[in-house]
């Protein structure tokens, strides 16, 4: 089922989310269920990341699937992962400036300064615990992700001159604050 997406202005995107219980076979059931939706969702609008609190959930829930494709001689294979109660163990790396958007700010890109690698450790969809050290475009979405079950958001990192040009925008947005995507 494709989810609504939250939109700028709903106060969600701004919560620090909270750590998934999954003692419960019921609840680990009621995540994959909403795992298996938010793919559904981001293959719909043509996403490369979401996070919980983009469908309106406050837990540290969030995925990735990179297609595969080549930039700036960096071949990227296709990348896929659920990261579940995630917790960032090191930004390092080159600092590396990208053109980035976000489903809950649609029309809007910016150039964002990250670093090239990320150490993370989380539990995937299997439950299992992971500790991973990512690069390139995988770390980039990666931390854009993180950074919404963090209540931060993409124009955080704008320039106040940047977020003048875009206030009409936001403005748009923060009295849509949802929109469901048609079928």
């Amino acid at each position: 089922m494709v989810l609504p997406i939250v939109f700028y202005g709903n106060p969600i995107l701004r919560k620090k989310c909270l750590n998934i219980d999954f003692s419960s076979f019921e609840n680990r059931k009621k995540i994959n269920h909403l795992i298996q939706n938010m793919f559904e969702t981001i293959h719909k609008v043509k996403g490369i990341g979401l996070a919980a609190p983009q469908i309106g959930q406050n837990i540290r829930l969030f995925i990735v699937e990179t297609p595969s494709f080549s930039l700036n001689g960096e071949n990227i294979t296709n990348y896929k992962e659920v990261f579940i109660n995630a917790k960032i163990l090191k930004i390092h790396g080159k600092e590396c400036e990208f053109n980035e958007g976000c489903l809950s700010f649609p029309g809007i890109m910016g150039y964002i300064k990250r670093k090239s690698n990320v150490k993370i450790e989380y539990y995937d969809q299997n439950w299992k615990k992971q500790k991973k050290t990512l690069t390139g475009i995988c770390a980039r979405v990666i931390l854009h992700e993180y950074d919404h079950i963090e209540g931060k958001l993409f124009i955080d990192y704008f320039s106040s001159k940047k977020k003048e040009i875009i206030e009409k925008k936001l403005m748009n947005l923060y009295h849509k604050k949802i929109h469901i995507y048609s079928q």
